[in-house]
């Protein structure tokens, strides 16, 4: 997979996840679960961008 794609998938991501946001901030606790379930996810995949642009330099 591209780094450009993994990217793109990264913010669509996020972009799925500003509801669950929005539904946080109003007080729904398990919109708030469901963030920190998709942030997690985020870091692991920024992770594997770091990986795979390192990777490319070699």
């Amino acid at each position: 997979m591209s780094v450009e794609a993994m990217l793109q998938n990264m913010i669509d991501e996020l972009n799925d996840t500003l509801k669950d946001a929005a539904k946080h901030d109003k007080g729904v606790n398990a919109a708030g679960t469901r963030v920190r379930k998709t942030m997690q996810g985020i870091k692991s995949a920024a992770q594997d961008v770091r990986k795979q642009v390192q990777s490319d330099r070699s």
